[in-house]
């Protein structure tokens, strides 16, 4: 059977939950969502003809702050991943404690398959139909999977010519010239990089030592995987396979990852790279390492192959890559997981210094972006680590616990008081 990503994103909140005792109320409000947006909308393509799309944006907790989530649009988007996406959002701005609650939002397409008129018009259309519930107080988008800076523009462009609005707020992940932040490209795999570092300088995982001279396999090669992998090389880390979605290579000696990046903006995949075995990314999984790094899909690993996984440490840098039933046999074998919910929150961490900065209509350095980041990072994983002992478990859990904690904390406090939030459209 399929996993369905929601459903392991609740069983988790509801195990922190009964492990506080959790005022049932606040449990429920957890377990559901706010707000499900399901939209049809229709684009012409370049020949002419019609195309409809189907999008989604779920708001799934404000108790913290406004709905906080990127966009994706990918072939594969479905409702029940939107609302596991949107809970983990939720989840990931408590750990790290910005205050923002979760959302998510996909359109269902295959963007290589649409020219760049195309793919304007497509996310234009999805803002027109969406931007009624969204907004700098209310909800604000960010990139995701198969969208960037660009599109995040497009966004903003539609977003002010309906609204008859100027607001750069309205979504994070910007150009740089366009209220855009320093260090945005690269803040979720610079985020990693410093949970992985500072657990590992923790001891942690005892026996693993320090990243030098460490074997990584990175599954994705996107900004997130292939930013980190990089990272990582220049840390002394030997990254002995990548891969993308066309499949993946190898080389037990160590890549050299600056030359697999050129090897792939050249070629259009990490395919074929001289010195290297192409394996596909189901291979990559399974390859003896210490530290293995899914940075592209969910659920990739399951039930049906955790026991196949050789890996001493993951590092979840993809929402959601290892399942529920996975979660546990890896444990049971002794894996160390670093949570996605910590492992990748930089991403969201400096959209929310962009939206600060926006708001108060400041630019900050890169030298400054990284050092708050690094701030909230490093506190943030020193507070999972503290729970982790103090609970007697694992960094999965022990981040469940604080966020949902903070969450009942905000939602006990403004029971009470209302939230009203203003359509723009």
């Amino acid at each position: 059977m399929t996993p369905n990503p929601f459903e392991d994103a609740k069983k988790f909140i509801s195990e922190a939950a009964d492990t506080l005792k959790i005022e049932p109320w606040i449990k429920e409000v957890l377990l559901t969502t706010h707000r499900e947006l399901h939209v049809n909308f229709p684009v012409e393509m370049d020949d002419g003809s019609v195309r409809n799309f189907v999008g989604y944006r779920v708001q799934h907790n404000h108790m913290r702050g406004p709905f906080k989530g990127g966009i994706r649009y990918h072939w594969q988007v479905n409702l029940d991943e939107i609302r596991a996406l949107a809970a983990w959002m939720t989840i990931k701005c408590a750990v790290v404690d910005i205050p923002f609650g979760g959302a998510k939002g996909g359109v269902v397409c295959n963007p290589k398959d649409l020219s760049e008129k195309e793919l304007e018009r497509m996310t234009k259309g999805f803002i027109q139909r969406i931007g009624p519930l969204i907004g700098p107080a209310i909800d604000i988008p960010a990139p995701d999977v198969y969208t960037n800076a660009k599109i995040m523009q497009w966004m903003v462009e539609e977003y002010n010519r309906c609204s008859r609005r100027t607001e750069l707020a309205i979504v994070t992940g910007k150009p740089l010239d366009k209220g855009g932040s320093e260090g945005r490209e690269e803040a979720t795999a610079k985020g990693g990089f410093f949970v992985l570092e500072k657990i590992l300088q923790e001891d942690y995982a005892p026996g693993l030592g320090k990243l030098p001279n460490k074997i990584v396999a990175v599954q994705g090669m996107g900004n997130v995987g292939g930013t980190l992998a990089k990272f990582i090389y220049e840390t002394g880390g030997k990254v002995i396979a990548v891969s993308d979605s066309q499949g993946a290579i190898v080389n037990h000696k160590g890549l050299d990852i600056p030359k697999v990046m050129k090897h792939k903006e050249h070629n259009g995949s990490v395919l074929d790279f001289p010195g290297a075995m192409n394996i596909t990314n189901e291979e990559l999984l399974e390859l003896p390492c210490d530290i293995l790094v899914p940075s592209a899909l969910e659920d990739v690993i399951h039930r049906q192959n955790a026991e196949r996984i050789k890996a001493k440490m993951i590092l979840e840098m993809a929402n959601g890559p290892v399942t529920a039933e996975a979660s546990v046999i890896l444990k049971k074998k002794g894996v160390v997981i670093i949570p996605d919910i910590l492992a990748n929150a930089g991403g969201v961490t400096v959209s929310y210094f962009e939206w600060l900065q926006n708001l108060k209509k400041e630019h900050w350095t890169k030298i400054e972006v990284n050092s708050k980041l690094r701030d909230i990072m490093y506190k943030s994983i020193s507070a999972v680590l503290q729970t982790a002992r103090k609970f007697n478990t694992d960094l999965q859990k022990a981040s469940y616990l604080i966020a949902v904690k903070r969450i009942a904390e905000k939602a006990r406090s403004e029971l009470h008081e209302s939230h009203c939030y203003t359509a723009y459209f």
